[in-house]
């Protein structure tokens, strides 16, 4: 039997009790970027492990939205808004927030709602909740094109709503998690704080988190009595964290907001790293790659073994049209962070560009680096198709097709390529048996009475 899921669609969810037109016709859109993805598992991490989690099976999503939001859903995936990670005030704050959805996670909070999602179809989840987004693991590697998913729909029901015992049990894990790592639990009092000021505004104009996590008065109590009476000693939250922090809030401004507004935030006499940061990322925007590449050039003279700096040069010169400069940029960073699926992933879709035959094998290398990574990435098999069509074997060609359909969730497509891959393989090959494996588990969904998204 094979051992394949069917990934047809990640729901995930914006859970409020009222929909509002404007908020209905919004599109939410996920972010993929190895730096703030990195930053995030350095905060989270620690905490995981002390609330018994293992942290390579928590999937992080950075979820494209200027509200304040944090949630947990379909298992061990942890959604968080930019929003919140904009406006959080340090890193603390952020530490906190993933302690309190980690609490949910390890109290088994989330049983009625892995339940309804295993019983329902995609279609079924997506009529019962506020958004659905589809095609996660599609798309470019690099923050500036977010991928995207879903738009909003109205739920009937409010499947993220926890109780008040809820809350208050998961901020009690929370605190012993932080006290575990030795950090304080200030950053989640404060940001409490924060949100409780909300209370008496209308629902529409509360942060979502407000409404899917009722903030009381005596949960902001029981923390600050923890943190009067905590006999377990806490230290100041490193400070290599707050580095962390202000470049990924500076970064993230710098893609999601205007250039104009960016360069008022951090104007020239601000000569801090961040603020040159955004300033070539804001540059980049216009595009002015005369005054982008000089600032991003000072970064890396400077930080000659920091990886980010060197894809984001690459990603500068590849979206103005000059990708054979761009390809040496990507391969220092690669060189720094070899496992990095998305810089990968990147440098494969630029040998590809280049329309080269001595660039197809480096760039299948590329991608099943990648492909070991993320293996259910559908843009990462896609590409895989194009490398493998171009090289002229249309066995392995025709099998990443099928990948690609299957993790699309087009389970009748991925049926249709698996079988014109399994007549163009031979033997008793690996790719055989991939292929062998894509029909077992399409016919075992048919049979189950689960078909292909796509049929009525």
């Amino acid at each position: 039997m094979s051992k394949r899921v069917s990934s047809l669609v990640l729901a995930v969810l914006f859970a409020a009790t009222v929909v509002e037109p404007a908020a209905a016709a919004r599109e939410f859109k996920f972010i993929r970027d190895t730096e703030i993805e990195n930053t995030i598992r350095v905060f989270s991490t620690p905490v995981f492990q002390a609330a018994g989690l293992d942290p390579s099976a928590i999937e992080v999503y950075i979820v494209s939205d200027s509200t304040l939001n944090a949630f947990v859903a379909g298992g061990q995936k942890l959604f968080l808004n930019t929003g919140l990670l904009m406006q959080s005030a340090d890193a603390g704050q952020l530490i906190g927030v993933i302690a309190h959805e980690a609490g949910h996670i390890a109290g088994g909070d989330l049983a009625r709602i892995h339940d309804v999602m295993r019983k329902s179809s995609a279609q079924q989840i997506l009529a019962m909740v506020l958004g659905a987004a589809a095609g996660i693991a599609s798309g470019r590697g690099d923050l500036g094109a977010a991928v995207a998913a879903g738009g909003a729909r109205a739920g009937q029901e409010n499947f993220f709503q926890y109780s008040r015992s809820q809350e208050a049990a998961a901020d009690a894990a929370a605190m012993r998690f932080l006290d575990a790592t030795g950090t304080p639990a200030t950053g989640l009092r404060d940001f409490l704080g924060t949100l409780a000021d909300q209370e008496l505004l209308s629902t529409r104009f509360q942060d979502p988190y407000l409404r899917t996590h009722p903030i009381t008065r005596e949960r902001i109590s029981a923390l600050d009595n923890h943190i009067k009476q905590s006999a377990r000693p806490t230290a100041p939250l490193p400070s290599e964290y707050k580095r962390l922090h202000e470049r990924m809030q500076a970064k993230l401004q710098a893609f999601l907001e205007p250039p104009a507004r960016t360069l008022k935030r951090f104007p020239e006499s601000d000569t801090s790293l961040p603020a040159r940061y955004a300033r070539a990322i804001a540059y980049y925007k216009v595009p002015d790659l005369e005054k982008a590449l000089p600032l991003i050039d000072g970064l890396i003279a400077e930080n000659p073994s920091d990886p980010y700096f060197r894809e984001m040069k690459g990603q500068m010169l590849f979206e103005n049209r000059r990708a054979a400069e761009a390809i040496p940029s990507y391969e220092a960073a690669i060189k720094l962070l070899p496992a990095s699926p998305l810089l990968r992933l990147d440098l494969a879709r630029i040998q590809l560009e280049m329309n080269d035959p001595a660039m197809l094998d480096p760039a299948i290398e590329n991608l099943r680096v990648a492909q070991q990574a993320e293996p259910d990435s559908s843009w990462i098999w896609r590409n895989l198709a194009i490398a493998y069509g171009r090289k002229g074997d249309k066995g392995l060609s025709t099998l990443a097709l099928a990948e690609e359909a299957y993790f699309r969730g087009s389970l009748r497509e991925a049926r249709e390529y698996a079988k014109r891959a399994e007549k163009l393989l031979q033997g008793d090959s690996p790719a055989m048996v991939q292929a062998q494996d894509i029909l077992q588990a399409t016919a075992d969904l048919n049979r189950d009475g689960k078909p292909d998204k796509e049929e009525k």
